[in-house]
């Protein structure tokens, strides 16, 4: 079993996610945005003494806003798209008017889908999930039947594809890998939004009525 503690931060409200086995001192962090202090707090309340990684769906700001500062406090390992390193280092010049500051960070460690993660003792399998972003990334909680999905798919929408690296069909065809790939009853934990579940969204998102026609 697995404990997902999730933290609703910054102007955006961005997801950023704790994992851990059940009971465990140590986890992983998922896209710490913002309020760094806030994150730091929360892992000394909920018990977690080591954090092992800070591992990043994509690279936009209000999901990496944080990320410096967290592995600052913690001495995490920063894992993160391979394609999108450059906006991870240079933040400072992706940010809308009124947010940050942020500094940015040249990450540890670069991933481009496929690989097995063994961290904090859980297995998380990384997919490539393009669309939203031109690296975005999934991570899959191997045998919990979990899924961190950043920003491809939402409780009742869907990524946008009108930022830079954006692509519809290439979206679409990244939510029809994961809907094939893994079972209805997989939890999604979303980078904004409630938390949904695979089958719920394949039946009622009205984003994913095309995919509905093909199947």
């Amino acid at each position: 079993m697995i404990e997902v503690h999730g933290f609703t931060v910054g102007p955006i409200q961005e997801n950023c996610y704790v994992v851990r086995a059940a009971g465990s001192q140590q986890a992983v962090i998922f896209d710490p945005g913002d309020e760094a202090p806030r994150l730091a707090a929360a892992l000394e309340r909920i018990g977690v003494t080591r954090l092992e990684a800070i591992l990043i769906t994509h690279c936009h700001f209000d999901h990496v806003g944080a990320v410096k500062a967290v592995h600052d406090a913690t001495g995490a390992p920063v894992w993160c798209p391979a394609s999108e390193t450059g906006m991870l280092e240079h933040i400072s010049s992706r940010l809308f008017p009124g947010i940050g500051p942020f500094e940015g960070y040249v990450a540890d460690h670069t991933l481009a889908g496929g690989e097995a993660l063994e961290l904090a003792g859980l297995t998380f399998d990384v997919r490539f999930t393009p669309g939203h972003s031109p690296g975005h990334l999934t991570y899959a909680v191997r045998g919990e039947g979990a899924l961190l999905s950043g920003d491809v798919l939402f409780a009742g929408s869907v990524g946008r594809t009108d930022l830079p690296g954006g692509d519809w069909p290439t979206l679409l065809s990244s939510i029809d890998s994961l809907l094939s790939e893994f079972s209805p009853e997989t939890r999604v934990y979303p980078g904004h939004m409630g938390e949904t579940t695979l089958g719920h969204e394949r039946a009622t998102n009205p984003f994913l009525r095309e995919l509905a026609s093909h199947s």
